[in-house]
């Protein structure tokens, strides 16, 4: 793995942490920090061992949005220049978004503007509940753009409406109403229900959670019912008679742990 100026990453036991390191400035992110995340997840889509990624910020915060020096920048950018830097930004996270394997955003201290779109591009989410979370674009005269599908996603259409047009800071509590995190916990049991979460997931097919990101993006984002159910059954079909189909299947009728249990 590279070595990356914005970013600190770690490996351990099929476990893949990605760290947001620009603590002196709350993790804020810019063009550089953008490319490494495309460039880091690209890589551990390809890395067989890694089973688990989890997304987090080093310090004080999860990350303060875009960095203030990058967004100066920025206003002085012609309109095709602001259009290429915010599509790499749209592609970031969409690699997060679109990564084969399981993918955890844990969040302290602040997420404000695009810090959201890094965390709800994850699979899921956990969050402190000191944490303040804001959609605060359009206290400056601007939109949460490139965020919104994944945003949209999570909160539904009105629960959008209400964060991104008042631009109002939540905490934990909210963020879990709203669902804009799955869960939000004292800071004390974080750490403890990130464990059981993994836990749970390395004893799942690591093929068979990948296959089922797919089955979900497929459902969610390009197939009408009509379309499912041809696909879906051709989906299932091809996954029980693969091999870890098949070892899973086995173990279980054998009242066994499967093979992936034990690595």
């Amino acid at each position: 793995m590279s070595n990356y100026s914005t970013l600190l990453f770690e490996s351990k036991e099929n476990i893949a942490t990605v760290w947001l390191n620009r603590p002196g400035i709350h993790n804020a992110f810019n063009e550089i920090m953008i490319s490494e995340l495309i460039e880091c997840f690209g890589k551990i889509n390809q890395m067989n061992n890694i089973r688990v990624v989890i997304l987090r910020g080093k310090g004080k915060s999860f990350c303060a949005g875009a960095d203030l020096n990058w967004m100066k920048d920025v206003t002085k950018y012609s309109y095709e220049e602001n259009y290429n830097e915010s599509y790499r930004l749209s592609q970031c996270f969409y690699s997060i978004y679109t990564c084969v394997k399981p993918t955890i955003a844990v969040v302290h201290g602040a997420a404000i503007g695009g810090a959201n779109g890094l965390l709800t591009a994850c699979d899921m989410a956990f969050c402190d509940s000191k944490t303040t979370f804001s959609l605060s674009e359009v206290k400056i005269g601007i939109i949460p753009a490139c965020i919104s599908p994944y945003v949209i996603k999570r909160v539904g259409e009105f629960g959008a409406k209400e964060l991104m047009l008042t631009g109002r800071r939540i905490n934990g509590k909210e963020a879990e109403a709203f669902r804009l995190v799955n869960k939000s916990l004292p800071a004390v049991d974080l750490e403890t229900h990130l464990k059981s979460l993994i836990d749970m997931l390395l004893s799942s097919g690591p093929e068979a959670m990948s296959h089922c990101k797919n089955l979900i993006f497929d459902v969610s984002n390009t197939l009408n019912l009509d379309q499912a159910l041809e696909k879906t059954a051709e989906k299932i079909a091809e996954i029980r008679i693969s091999e870890e189909g098949q070892e899973g299947m086995k173990a279980f009728l054998e009242k066994r742990q499967p093979s992936w249990t034990k690595k």
